[in-house]
């Protein structure tokens, strides 16, 4: 800070009021204060779990309420509940970035699977499969699974697996993959898979 504070002041000749906003998990242990010979400088430095979650989660603005998450909420599961109703009520482009916020931010607090949990309990998304980045990852968690499971069968069946093996699997999908998965059964070799 007192780095920054300096190049401010060469560059616009004076010295700028500095505030350092601390959101990591891990509790504020950085000193507001640096003394040398001949030099002192002091920055102030808030955590934003001292904030009161309360005026961010009864802001009109769906970014308060996502952020308040970072904030010293109480009950957590009451505040998630309460932000994600909020982001079930916004339009579907709002509630697909809110989410996405949402989950990012949640975890400076380590609080995905209340979140999840949550998410299961009440209707935010016709279909979870259709947001855009929850979706995509349960997506790509489920195919990385069904691939994982056919690379192991057919290590088991045929030995070891060629690399245009893998290559080929990796480039389906979950819905593409479950055929090749039953033919595992009665295939006579790795060809056969993809017949």
């Amino acid at each position: 800070m007192l780095e920054y504070s300096l190049a401010i002041r060469r560059k616009f000749g004076r010295y700028p009021e500095q505030l350092v906003l601390y959101v990591s998990n891990s509790p504020l242990r950085m000193k507001t204060r640096g003394r040398g010979p001949k030099l002192e400088f002091e920055c102030a430095m808030v955590d934003i779990r001292d904030f009161d979650t309360e005026p961010l989660l009864a802001s009109p603005c769906l970014e308060d309420n996502v952020i308040a998450v970072l904030t010293r909420t109480g009950n957590e599961r009451v505040a998630l509940r309460r932000i994600l109703e909020r982001i079930a009520l916004s339009s579907p482009a709002e509630r697909s970035s809110a989410l996405s916020e949402l989950m990012t931010l949640s975890g400076l607090r380590k609080a995905g699977p209340v979140i999840e949990r949550e998410i299961e309990q009440m209707p935010l998304l016709d279909d979870i499969m259709d947001h855009a980045v929850l979706g995509r990852e349960r997506k790509r968690g489920i195919a990385l699974g069904k691939r994982d499971l056919i690379l192991g069968l057919v290590a088991k069946r045929f030995g070891a697996v060629p690399d245009w093996t893998k290559q080929r699997l990796e480039s389906l999908n979950s819905d593409e993959l479950e055929p090749i998965a039953l033919r595992i059964l009665d295939a006579q070799s790795i060809e056969d898979l993809f017949a």
